[in-house]
């Protein structure tokens, strides 16, 4: 099988599992609360990152780090799973869940506005027209079948759901700065999340024992959305000749979404919904545009 075969296959496997994940958030959600979801999902990721890391044979690797490396490790841990899903988590059980994944989806743009003072970028036209589409994109996604009646998605879980595209973007910047081997690095975050979000939970009394739902429906998390599927994804941009040739099909995992959702969580999807998703996609796409 050709390299850029062997792309397509892992693009594909990476974006049908991230498709099923916003049903996941809010199977989860009905056994567990947001911060008890995370810890759970996260110590799954862990274990299956350790294994990845040792069937790659660079557990040597994570006895070479730096106090630096550790100290840059626990800053990306703490925005990224950490802080990232406990806004995300949050938003999903506050919103309806064909609402909270596509707000979540305007990081793109966002990560463009975050890299003029980061990372010194100019802004150009064009991304200012893809941002006004975007949020026209969110304006329509909040109104959850209504355009004149907006007040009727939570106000709080849309800012959160808008939001933790702020804090991905953070995080992207600061971790494409950083140059370590991928899986390594991603354990590293990982380990110091689960700590972080280990005395949360124990600062807040709620670590408890998990119903048998909420315990699989979280690792169905930790497996998918946190753990092989990043690392799936990274082999796929090895295979590719050009990452443009997989990395639009990640428009279509929205989109699978909605009827996973549908299906598996039973809500009634509004045409709001879909003409926003549009939006924001279209807007993305406007971007990217050379």
């Amino acid at each position: 099988m050709e390299n850029q075969t062997k792309a397509y296959w892992y693009a594909g496997f990476a974006i049908f599992f991230w498709s099923t994940v916003a049903s996941a958030f809010k199977i989860s959600l009905r056994y567990l609360d947001f911060l008890q979801l995370l810890l759970f999902a996260s110590i799954t990721s862990l274990v299956i990152l350790f294994f990845i890391i040792l069937f790659q044979n660079n557990l040597k690797l994570l006895f070479s780090v730096t106090i630096k490396d550790l100290g840059k490790s626990m800053f990306l841990g703490f925005l990224n799973p950490y802080l990232y899903y406990i806004i995300l988590f949050k938003a999903y059980s506050l919103l309806p869940a064909q609402v909270a994944q596509p707000l979540n989806m305007v990081w793109p743009v966002v990560l463009v506005f975050l890299s003029i003072p980061l990372l010194k970028h100019k802004v150009s036209k064009r991304s200012i027209l893809a941002l006004l589409i975007s949020f026209i994109g969110v304006y329509f996604i909040s109104s959850q079948g209504n355009l004149l009646e907006l007040g009727r998605s939570n106000p709080l879980g849309v800012a959160l759901a808008v939001g933790s595209s702020l804090v991905w973007s953070l995080f992207w910047i600061f971790n494409v700065k950083d140059k370590r081997q991928d899986e390594v690095k991603l354990f590293l975050n990982f380990f110091f999340a689960v700590i972080f979000i280990f005395l949360t939970n124990l600062l807040l009394k709620n670590i408890v024992i998990p119903d048998i739902k909420g315990v699989i429906s979280s690792v169905y998390v930790g497996l998918f959305e946190m753990g092989i599927t990043f690392v799936v994804w990274l082999k796929a941009l090895k295979y590719t000749k050009s990452a443009d040739r997989i990395s639009n099909f990640v428009f279509l995992a929205p989109f699978f979404s909605l009827i996973f959702i549908h299906i598996f969580v039973g809500e009634t999807i509004y045409y709001t919904t879909i003409v926003g998703l549009i939006l924001i996609a279209g807007g993305i796409f406007f971007q990217k545009l050379r």
